[in-house]
């Protein structure tokens, strides 16, 4: 069996040949052509690209090894009993718009939006269902922008087997007040998930957006994910990825954002669980008064790793971008930041800021950071920095003087540190379930 063979087969027990397996999962749906197309050409790029190599500078420090795909399967249907749990499982927020279960790449359950919102034009629905009665609105968006951060091979593998994620439409003008949620399971082990979310927002609309990748036990699995954010002109994009998959997870997650004249889109990436988790985030300002904030925290222990790529790619005068990734480092694990800010030639007036902090909280933990600047204009004002320490002994001091017991006061400093970028997103709903979550890390 080769390298890929496993991952191609839908359960465990079936031994044919991988080719013959490419497409099972879509038996008996009717899947229009031109994605039937994508899948084809999406497999034929990953047989020929070769795996990621620690040569090739996109993937310099990174741990390749990880991601051999030999153990992962396509899984078969879920039990009731499993379903079950899943779905009382799934719950984050207090109040949301609207939301989609999927467990190992099936449909659990469809919170539909409200009428008031379908009224006005919001489209929400599981990918299955969109491509078929909204071609005209996924055809031109789905995966158009190209991987360029080294995850190419992965992004085709994703576009072979994507079966199961979200397509939200907001129309012009439309603004939704409550956050949208998508969750995404890992239920069996050594399952792999192609999880994916296209969001096309149009001029001056605005919606938030929640993922939440998670793992129903403490068992091996892999997810290569990708998003395709596309904010329309003047509209107000925010979207938060919570990756909590289980420790002995491998995952590989391209995400994409496109933004147009006067929009402006902030993510934010949660990184607390997984073995293993690479994300590459690429972010091109393509009109003038574009904004983009790319955020991240991540809480790194045991031997786990994270290691993100981004690009910051200013193609119009007066355009601005800020990044901030912090992360915290405990026992033997290990972070990898590579990022870039390109200002691409007549993109003058660019404003752009690159920052990168690690908290090390054991001797053994490692933080490698590759900040980056290319600038191909005039008039432009660019800074990036990284930075990685200890707690400050002053901070301990002062919390130990009022009888806050080490342990404590170790998480209250960490938590601390990494609130700067939570605090940037001014969501209280969202901003207190992440610090929730962050406790329960700690």
């Amino acid at each position: 069996m080769n390298n890929d063979t496993a991952l191609l087969e839908p359960v465990k027990e079936q031994r044919t040949r991988t080719a013959s397996l490419l497409y099972s999962f879509g038996e008996g749906k009717d899947l229009p052509a031109w994605f039937r197309e994508q899948q084809r050409a999406g497999w034929a790029e990953f047989q020929k690209l070769p795996p990621p190599s620690r040569k090739d500078q996109a993937w310099r420090f990174a741990n390749v090894d990880a991601l051999k795909l030999d153990q992962y399967i396509r899984t078969s249907e879920l039990s009731d009993k499993q379903r079950g749990e899943l779905l009382d499982r799934s719950t984050a927020l207090a109040e949301s718009a609207a939301r989609l279960v999927f467990a190992n790449d099936q449909l659990l359950e469809r919170d539909v939006i409200a009428d008031s919102l379908r009224g006005h034009g919001v489209i929400f629905q599981p990918l299955e269902r969109a491509i078929t009665e909204y071609e005209n609105l996924v055809r031109p968006n789905f995966m158009a922008e190209p991987p360029t951060l080294g995850s190419a091979r992965f992004a085709a593998l994703h576009r072979a087997f994507v079966c199961a994620g979200a397509f939200l439409y907001v129309p012009r003008g439309v603004e939704i007040e409550l956050p949208i949620e998508v969750f995404h399971w890992l239920a069996t082990p050594n399952a792999a998930v192609f999880p994916h979310l296209l969001l096309v927002a149009g001029e001056m609309s605005k919606v938030t957006v929640i993922e939440h990748f998670r793992s129903l036990r403490d068992q091996p699995g892999f997810a290569c994910g990708v998003n395709d954010l596309i904010v329309g002109p003047g509209a107000n994009v925010r979207y938060i990825c919570v990756q909590d998959w289980s420790e002995e997870v491998v995952t590989v997650q391209v995400n994409s954002t496109r933004v147009e004249r006067d929009g402006s889109a902030m993510s934010l990436n949660a990184n607390l669980g997984a073995l293993y988790s690479r994300l590459e985030s690429r972010s091109r300002l393509v009109g003038e008064g574009a904004r983009s904030d790319m955020l991240a925290i991540g809480i790194a222990t045991g031997r786990r790793e994270f290691d993100a790529r981004t690009l910051q790619d200013h193609e119009c005068p007066h355009t601005t971008s800020d990044l901030l990734y912090k992360n915290a480092l405990n026992d033997s694990a290990r972070t990898t930041f590579g990022g870039l800010i390109r200002v691409e030639p007549h993109a003058h007036f660019t404003d752009a800021y690159q920052t990168v902090r690690n908290l090390l909280l054991s001797d053994d933990a490692e933080a490698n950071s590759m900040p980056g600047l290319e600038i191909l204009a005039d008039n432009v004002k660019c800074s990036h920095g990284a930075t990685s320490g200890q707690i400050d002994e002053e901070e301990m001091f002062y919390l130990l003087a009022r009888g806050i017991p080490p342990n404590v006061a170790r998480q209250l400093v960490t938590a601390g540190f990494l609130d700067e970028a939570i605090a940037r997103l001014s969501h209280e709903q969202i901003g207190e379930y992440l610090r929730r979550s962050i406790a329960r890390s700690l």
